[in-house]
């Protein structure tokens, strides 16, 4: 059952009253406490995995260690964001915010214990090359190995993957005179923990950096 569907599942059950277990303060999968949100949001409410809730299982190539990852199979604390490489606007500023983080790990000694892994929206020219380049254009360090740049192998998959599983919404925009074309899209970034449960997720075009890097001390010190 993919995201959605279950999304559309539990609204059913919480109309009818048998959600009633939704939203306790307490999870014994996750390290940090539940997070405050306006409205009493709980997480099955919010269509990407959130406080509490496991990553999908899915596999995505990282084409510069031409290696495939799992991501149940990441155990240690990591980052995840979804961006693509030709963006002007958003997607700098989320791989900023978790290059301070990947610099703050190598200054503090812990880089081999966290992981960041951004998934792109687009594969069609999102390869090696482009993510060596956003990686040198971005200050981004490959060298310490705790970097990894994710993508599907087509479109279709892309959309299977990144909306349907993470249930982050991204749309093409129509190409301009010369055949380039942009994405409409969700800016987020997820925290999770070397289980595969989320343990914060931070929405918008502007994530705190410090917030990121607090955050993962807690994480990691719980």
């Amino acid at each position: 059952m993919n995201r959605r569907t279950y999304l559309r599942v539990a609204g059913t059950g919480a109309a009818l009253g048998l959600a009633g277990c939704l939203g306790g303060g307490g999870n014994p999968n996750v390290s940090l406490p539940k997070p405050d949100r306006e409205n009493d949001v709980t997480s099955e409410q919010l269509p990407y995995p959130a406080w509490g809730q496991q990553v999908p299982d899915v596999t995505l190539h990282d084409p510069i260690h031409g290696t495939d990852v799992a991501a149940h199979d990441i155990d240690v604390p990591h980052f995840h964001t979804f961006f693509f490489t030709n963006c002007m606007t958003v997607c700098p500023v989320l791989i900023s915010a978790l290059r301070e983080v990947q610099i703050h790990s190598v200054s503090e000694g812990y880089a081999d214990k966290v992981g960041f892994y951004p998934v792109t929206f687009d594969p069609a020219r999102d390869d090696a090359d482009a993510f060596r380049e956003e990686a040198s254009q971005m200050n981004v360090d490959m060298d310490v190995g705790n970097w990894h740049f994710l993508r599907a192998g087509d479109e279709a998959e892309t959309k299977e993957v990144v909306e349907e599983q993470f249930g982050v919404f991204f749309e093409q925009n129509e190409p301009n005179e010369e055949g380039n074309y942009m994405f409409t899209h969700l800016g987020l970034v997820m925290l999770v923990n070397g289980d595969g449960y989320v343990e914060r997720t931070y929405r918008g075009n502007q994530p705190d950096e410090q917030a990121l890097i607090d955050d993962l001390t807690a994480l990691r010190e719980a």
